[in-house]
Formats: C-alpha cells, structure tokens, sequence
C-alpha cells in the first residue's frame, strides 16, 4: 500500500471533491508516464489511482446523502480506468483529464471561494 497514512482515517475526513481531485492527480500521471513509454512509473501511478479509487470506496464519505450515486460511478470509473490503462493507445488515457480537472476546481474554488481561479488558469 503506498497510502498507508490515508488508510488509518485521514482519507474518509477528505470531502468526495477532494478525494476524487486527489485520484485525478494520479491518473493524470498514469497517463503522462504511459504517453512517455515510462511503464514502470506509469503502473505505479496506476496502483496508486487504484488505492485510492478503492480508499473511496471502502471509507469515503461514509454518511453523505448520495452515497450509493457515488459508489456507483466510482465503480463505473474504476472500471474504464483499467481497460484504458490496458489499451495499446497511451493516448486514450488524456480523456479522464476533463473528467477530473472539474472536481480540482470545484475544490480550488472552495478552498479560495472569493473568486481566486482566473479563466485562464482554469482552462490548463
């Protein structure tokens, strides 16, 4: 497990923007290691995304509303993310990045909500 501390608790504290930003953060290195021909650091990230895909599952947001919603598209995630992990196109990978760019700004946004984020850092 290389998320050792988040198992213990700190993870389910994170909202469910944050941890799908923090999943994000690591699928969009699968993706660059994958695109680079780097397939050691690439299926590393692709663990890493995978142990918090299923941090999520197992202890995320246990008592929020829409928690079955959740889970169900985390699942449905979990899934396209490894059959594009294993496609032969290293390309296929760069379309989660659109997918996970809205939950960092969402948190960005929460975190600075006096309006911190310009249009073009917004649109990297």
């Amino acid at each position: 497990m290389q998320h050792r501390s988040l198992e213990s608790g700190k993870w389910a504290e994170l909202s469910f923007m944050e941890q799908m930003a923090n999943i994000g953060s690591e699928v969009s290195r699968t993706s660059k290691w994958k695109e680079k021909g780097n397939a050691g650091r690439s299926q590393s990230a692709f663990y890493r995304a995978l142990e918090l895909i299923d941090l999520t599952l197992e202890y995320g947001r246990v008592h929020e509303k829409n928690r079955s919603s959740m889970l169900r598209e985390l699942c449905r995630l979990r899934e396209i993310f490894c059959e594009e992990y294993l496609s032969s196109d290293p390309s296929v990978l760069k379309s989660f990045d659109n997918y996970f760019l809205q939950f960092g700004l969402a948190v960005r946004r929460s975190h600075h909500p006096e309006g911190a984020i310009s249009k073009a850092e917004s649109q990297k």
